[in-house]
């Protein structure tokens, strides 16, 4: 009977979903697929390796599965398609680890109450990845469940890189720039080599560039430095979050127009980024056909932004080597690559333009001083791989 990992990566509308299958040359994807709308309209669709769908179903308008509900689909569902597989282990992505995780770990009933400890430090994050855990340890104690953090890639960060300009003793206490995104940032360094020796061993900024959005220095394969801090929505403009803003705007806002903590964490993180100034939509495929002003207002601002943190990574690292897109807009998008790529010129970039609208993965010329690729991003099989080595080998 061969053995099994599933890995769950809990949101707070949306559970996505993967099972892996141990074989000779690894880990192989069996299922993958998400539960959406689970407090409105939920629809669970699940697709095997090659994309073909193996289950669907939808809940009327109104209803609610929540978090609960959508594990008991799950659990079904893996015993459905599990046939002999043995269940070994369930993965799941946690948004923050802390100072103390730079590790995955495996969650005990004592483990995931350090973890409740973090929900402010990543409120709309946080207590969604832990939800399927609680409920998996009152549901089968005994199966093994592994926690992989976003925040654990830039544990390797300097202190300096680390700090604001607050007092020391709040740096003590965790007030601190964390970065998020580490799993998919761990992955693309640990598939570089594959691409490119340079890149891998060298100066390598790395663009994760999908709904939410940063972007990561790495120096042979590790973190200097990324554009997300304290929480995920420093850095790039994003979807529908502002990326780095005046801490003074957000005074101004309580100060002047009477807006309270939860007024604001819904204008940061829900009502900003692509969506807020163009007015249109969060999604970058849609403002690039849009003939809106604003739509191409929202492109402008969030290629510059971009182009401003390469400057500043790049001066981090002290030059750059390579250049890596990937997630959504990174790996898809052409038209933003080819922008970014442009305004990278003045570092050594040289564009193959037919090589990028065909979607690399090398970007560049054989000439040019900086590489560019598009790499695809694969968060689960990270989790996987970790959760498999967490467990250990099997002993039965």
């Amino acid at each position: 009977m061969a053995d099994a990992i599933a890995v769950l990566n809990a949101g707070s509308s949306s559970v996505k979903f993967s099972l892996f299958v141990e074989a000779a040359g690894g880990l192989d994807l069996r299922i993958r697929g998400q539960i959406e709308g689970l407090f409105t309209a939920p629809h669970f669709v699940s697709k095997d390796a090659a994309g073909r769908v193996l289950a669907e179903r939808r809940w009327g308008d109104g209803e609610r599965l929540g978090h609960d509900g959508a594990l008991d689909v799950l659990i079904e569902h893996f015993r459905e398609q599990g046939g002999a597989l043995r269940l070994a282990g369930v993965g799941h992505r946690v948004v923050h680890g802390g100072m103390r995780y730079a590790l995955p770990v495996r969650v005990d009933a004592r483990i995931l109450d350090e973890l409740e400890q973090f929900v402010p430090l990543a409120p709309l994050h946080q207590p969604h990845n832990l939800a399927p855990i609680r409920r998996l340890l009152e549901r089968t104690p005994d199966l093994p469940q592994v926690a992989c953090f976003d925040t654990a890639f830039h544990r390797s960060n300097a202190d300096l890189v680390q700090m604001f300009g607050l007092p020391y003793a709040m740096f003590e206490q965790g007030v601190r720039r964390y970065g998020f995104h580490g799993l998919s940032y761990e992955y693309i360094a640990s598939v570089l080599p594959q691409f490119s020796p340079r890149a891998a061993q060298g100066r390598t900024i790395v663009l994760h560039l999908g709904n939410g959005a940063s972007m990561c220095a790495m120096q042979a394969g590790r973190s200097v430095a990324s554009t997300m801090g304290f929480t995920a929505v420093e850095g790039l403009m994003m979807g529908t979050r502002t990326g780095s803003l005046d801490p003074g705007v957000v005074l101004y806002l309580m100060d002047q127009q009477g807006m309270d903590a939860r007024a604001i964490e819904k204008l940061l993180y829900s009502q900003s980024g692509l969506l807020g100034v163009s007015g249109v939509s969060s999604d970058m495929r849609t403002l690039l056909g849009s003939s809106e002003p604003r739509a191409q207002l929202a492109i402008d601002l969030y290629c510059y932004r971009i182009r401003r943190e390469l400057g500043s990574l790049a001066a981090a690292l002290g030059g750059v080597d390579a250049l890596v897109f990937t997630a959504g807009v990174g790996e898809n998008s052409a038209a933003i690559r080819a922008r970014v790529l442009a305004d990278a010129a003045w570092l050594g970039v040289e564009v193959d333009a037919a090589a990028n609208d065909a979607g690399g993965p090398r970007l560049t010329t054989a000439a040019s001083r900086v590489e560019a690729f598009a790499v695809p991003t694969n968060e689960e099989l990270m989790i996987a791989t970790h959760t498999r080595q967490a467990i250990g080998p099997r002993t039965s």
